[in-house]
């Protein structure tokens, strides 16, 4: 069983700082969303948002606590499509509204996730998804699926974009 290491802190109070560029231990996913930074950055930022996008086509969530505040908790529960339950708890480490959110993952499969939010124009905005592991083996386990996975996430983020004032 693998063990949060290298990038990931074992201590809750100490931050972690962001890992430099290690491709074989990350997966990116990105996209060019036809929205502002700021509208996308709200997706993220409000829980009544987010719940509704978060995860693949067909989960649903339930979230327990959302203190979106650097050092603040993220526990939910994403509800398969089809059967299972999967309890997730994750802490930010960083935010910087309309540029960066930045957390650490405390429940398997362990990595840090780095989101950040890059004006293309002003109707534009590149959105990249960065997944730090803190192993080959760890990236290893999750490569077959977590890629598509992540564009389906992106496509339900689509869909509440339109939906948002």
């Amino acid at each position: 069983m693998e063990k949060p290491c290298g990038c990931l802190s074992l201590d809750m109070h100490q931050p972690v700082p962001i890992p430099l560029p290690s491709p074989e231990r990350e997966i990116i996913s990105s996209r060019i969303f036809h929205w502002s930074k700021e509208k996308i950055f709200a997706a993220w930022s409000d829980p009544d948002w987010l719940q509704k996008w978060w995860g693949p086509k067909g989960f649903t969530n339930t979230f327990h606590v959302f203190d979106f505040t650097p050092g603040g908790h993220w526990k939910l529960t994403m509800h398969g499509p089809e059967k299972g339950n999967y309890e997730n708890e994750s802490v930010f480490q960083e935010i910087i509204p309309g540029e960066l959110i930045y957390w650490h993952r405390l429940t398997q499969p362990y990595f840090n996730v780095v989101v950040t939010f890059e004006k293309v124009d002003d109707d534009h905005t590149k959105l990249v998804f960065r997944m730090i592991f803190p192993s080959e083996e760890g990236r290893a386990k999750v490569i077959q699926f977590v890629p598509a996975a992540n564009e389906e996430n992106f496509d339900r983020l689509e869909q509440v974009l339109k939906q948002m004032p």
